[in-house]
């Protein structure tokens, strides 16, 4: 029989048995099987094409990283155990666990899964960076880390990474997905097959995959890290994820019980679970447990302000006067009530969003609505009332159609005429890319916690992406250039809340709101903690 026959017979013969004793049986607990639904699928289970949250959530099954983030988005030693960082902050010496190991798999001499050294995170690294890899991550490290000797094993234990020049940021970038560990043994025996073949150090390894139906992932046997009374890490046996593309059969499958948790919730059923304060309705409260965590996610709605562009010389919204008037001319709050059930948080401070440590409503003051200065604006610009203001047009695409209708309305009553025009999402991301969305709808997630990341969205040295609105400030360029070097908190921190506060005077931008994560979760199910960064956390979950 060959191997490929015999892979197959020995999956189904795998997900047959998960079907009758895990996550398809009335009581999944039973089987100690964590059970989540990705409707989006998984592309790949490679860390160097950890592109979006649903690979970013298995990869964090299967690997770990030098340091990660915690649930309060503070950097805490994994890989490694300590770091130290040279006085002008270009060299920072990471110092390895020694007793981290690979999973079993055949690319091992015998299949027993080795000891992990230096060379593995410094050949993992630089993968990230070799054109020949492809990775969606090559970015992170650009400018950042030496071309030439970035990443250097001192022995097997000690790794040194050097920057280009100061960037506090760096290990923030380092408990990124992409810097996850890999072992080169798998890499050359499975090429590209590696993404579904996953070897890594992480706290589950891979029993199948069955691409378009299920994964299925068990419990590390050889996993380094332990609780506080010494019981090593996780408590659950293993992961399945079922990869319905129904939102609808998700939750059905969640009602009867055969999926642990719910990542946010479809808009068909937000108001049957939901009050509009963001609450369980009654009837659900003794069912499941409703988690909800800020979320490093700004919604907002953006302008091209680039004045060499034609589009910007012709439209009226290349008045700064007019972008604040639109700042200033929605409620908010009426927003989030009304049409997102409060889940989330109404972005009357800056673009940077609640949760980073340098958010500070009392520093960075944003618009609140206030009609009565929205007029003033618009007269100040020469369109009292709105009168002779020609129409602008916003793009979006369609599930956010209902909330675009919504503010759209709010400026018609101030006399500003906007029209809402859907558009598909992959021609909207063309289009800002090419700078031919004046005005639109659009989101910034974080890459890693840290402020610089949504305030390098503004730097007039950036291209689009990140720089879909073209700002270009020579007295913001310079204050972020500052910040880059900064490795004093509090002074990076000020230097963030004054490009914040600038940003808000030009309004090249009209924040809409701070994003939360929400998760509906079975009743059953103990320490499920969400973060910041929304990244599905499952070492100390159990069940009772």
């Amino acid at each position: 029989m060959c191997r490929t026959w015999a892979y197959r017979i020995t999956l189904l013969a795998v997900m047959g048995w998960m079907t009758g004793w895990g996550c398809g049986s009335a009581d999944p607990k039973d089987a100690g099987f964590f059970c989540y639904n990705e409707s989006t699928g998984i592309a790949s289970l490679d860390p160097a094409f950890a592109k979006n949250q649903s690979i970013m959530w298995a990869v964090h099954q299967l690997y770990n990283t030098l340091v990660e983030v915690d649930s309060n988005l503070q950097i805490r030693p994994s890989l490694a155990h300590r770091w130290d960082i040279s006085e002008d902050g270009t060299v920072y010496t990471f110092y390895l666990r020694t007793d981290v190991r690979f999973h079993d798999d055949p690319c091992f001499k015998e299949g027993s899964g080795r000891k992990l050294v230096a060379e593995d995170v410094a050949f993992s690294l630089q993968r990230i960076m070799d054109p020949a890899t492809a990775s969606s991550g090559a970015w992170i490290f650009n400018g950042r880390v030496k071309k030439e000797n970035g990443f250097i094993a001192l022995n097997d234990s000690t790794l040194q990474v050097r920057l280009e020049a100061p960037f506090p940021p760096i290990l923030g970038i380092l408990s990124m997905q992409y810097c996850s560990v890999v072992p080169k043994e798998a890499i050359r025996q499975y090429g590209k097959n590696f993404r579904s073949h996953p070897v890594g150090t992480g706290p589950f390894q891979l029993v199948a995959l069955e691409e378009g139906q299920a994964l299925l992932l068990k419990k590390n046997p050889n996993y380094f890290e332990k609780d506080e009374n010494g019981r090593q890490l996780p408590y659950i046996n293993g992961i399945k994820i079922s990869f319905n593309d129904s939102k609808a059969t998700e939750f059905l499958l969640f009602r009867q019980g055969k999926l642990h948790f719910i990542n946010d919730i479809d808009a068909s059923f937000k108001d049957e679970i939901l009050t509009k304060k963001g609450e369980l309705r009654t009837e659900w409260k003794d069912k499941i447990q409703l988690n909800k965590h800020a979320y490093l996610n700004v919604e907002y709605l953006g302008i091209l302000v680039d004045t060499s562009n034609l589009l910007v010389k012709q439209s009226p919204l290349r008045s700064r006067a007019i972008r604040q008037a639109l700042n200033y001319g929605f409620d908010r709050k009426k927003m989030m009530l009304y049409l997102r059930n409060s889940i989330g948080r109404a972005a009357e401070s800056g673009f940077v969003p609640a949760g980073l440590p340098s958010f500070d409503t009392a520093k960075v003051k944003g618009y609140q609505f206030n009609p009565v200065k929205a007029k003033e604006l618009l007269a100040a610009a020469g369109f009292k009332d709105g009168k002779g203001l020609p129409e602008i047009t916003l793009l979006t695409v369609p599930i956010y159609s209902e909330l675009a209708s919504y503010i759209v309305r709010e400026w018609q009553e101030l006399g500003v005429p906007v029209k809402v025009d859907v558009v598909q999402k992959s021609l909207l991301l063309e289009q800002t890319a090419q700078s031919q969305a004046l005005f639109f709808r659009g989101s910034w997630i974080a890459d890693y916690p840290d402020a610089e990341n949504y305030l390098s969205v503004f730097y007039g040295k950036n291209p689009a992406p990140p720089n879909y609105t073209r700002y270009r400030n020579p007295a913001y360029d310079k204050l972020y250039e500052q910040a880059l070097t900064e490795t004093n908190d509090r002074v990076r921190f000020e230097l963030y809340q004054e490009m914040d506060r600038m940003i808000l005077q030009d309004a090249p931008v009209i924040p809409l709101w701070y994003d939360e994560v929400i998760h509906l979760v079975q009743p059953f199910v103990q320490n499920f903690s969400p973060n910041a960064l929304n990244l599905l956390e499952l070492r100390r979950v159990r069940f009772n």
